[in-house]
């Protein structure tokens, strides 16, 4: 596997030798705030595919720039966003764009301690960014129900994260590539 590269390292992402289940740290109580919000998770999202301006983001979004603004700074307040170097613009204008630093990807947070409105904020942005990309973006679907101890549940997740971490720190490998976006969610189901 290859080495982070050096905007990966100088952002705390871990290298692809470590332990899945080492890699994470719990997050901060400003953390999981700065996550709480659909437009917080969407902008994170759009900030690891590109540099942006907070119009860019604001024009991509369909909000109000003054609203993107204040998301863009609590992100960055919580060290999930970082600047970009300033650049020109089409009309010579400088813009200042925001990057994803890759933190949130290796925090752990356990929802069971969070507020309810918190804990569903990424599924709702994931259902924002589905919606605009529409059903023929969708490469792979499965849907299940299975019965499993809370061991089980544990195991999977385990599991399953494993996976996604292989492709995470590999991928600055596959960056000319479409980006794809995805989500896992394990959910007991109602009686």
């Amino acid at each position: 596997m290859a080495a982070p590269t050096p905007a990966e390292a100088a952002r705390n992402v871990p290298g692809p030798s470590a332990d899945p289940d080492a890699k994470r740290r719990p997050a901060t109580a400003r953390e999981i705030k700065a996550l709480s919000h659909p437009l917080r998770v969407r902008i994170l999202r759009l900030c690891g595919d590109h540099e942006l301006t907070n119009k860019q983001l604001a024009d991509r979004l369909g909000e109000d720039a003054g609203t993107v603004y204040y998301h863009v700074r609590q992100l960055v307040a919580a060290g999930f966003l970082e600047p970009a170097e300033v650049r020109s613009g089409e009309s010579g204008a400088l813009e200042k764009p925001y990057r994803s630093t890759g933190r949130s990807w290796w925090l752990s947070m356990a929802l069971d301690e969070q507020d309810t409105g918190r804990t569903v904020a990424p599924v709702e942005a994931f259902q924002q960014e589905l919606a605009e990309a529409g059903p023929s973006s969708i490469a792979t679907f499965a849907r299940f129900s299975l019965h499993l101890s809370p061991e089980d549940v544990e195991e999977l997740d385990r599991r399953i994260v494993a996976v996604i971490d292989s492709y995470v720190e590999t991928d600055h490998e596959r960056s000319h590539l479409p980006a794809h976006g995805g989500i896992f969610v394990l959910h007991r189901s109602a009686e």
